[in-house]
């Protein structure tokens, strides 16, 4: 455990942060999942816009990358068009 001052807040601030993030990844894996299983549904657009959408809010606050979230991006629409061709 931390004697000093600042070190004590840092520790209380990166706990806070920590679970701040885990929801925020959580949510973005949530989201990728319902995604990809509303494929060929009448929700498939919508769900997959709110996919998108919080991964780049997930990059815009820092939760991962910007490069990471343009992979997932890319990997979660090559998944979704793979799963249409099987499904014609």
């Amino acid at each position: 455990m931390a004697n000093i001052k600042s070190q004590i807040k840092r520790n209380r601030q990166n706990e806070r942060r920590r679970l701040r993030n885990k929801a925020v990844r959580s949510e973005v894996r949530t989201r990728t999942k319902s995604a990809l299983e509303s494929v060929g549904s009448d929700q498939e657009v919508d769900s997959l816009r709110l996919a998108v959408k919080r991964i780049d809010k997930a990059a815009s606050h820092g939760v991962i990358h910007k490069n990471q979230a343009a992979n997932r991006k890319s990997r979660l629409m090559r998944r979704i068009w793979a799963l249409r061709a099987e499904s014609d």
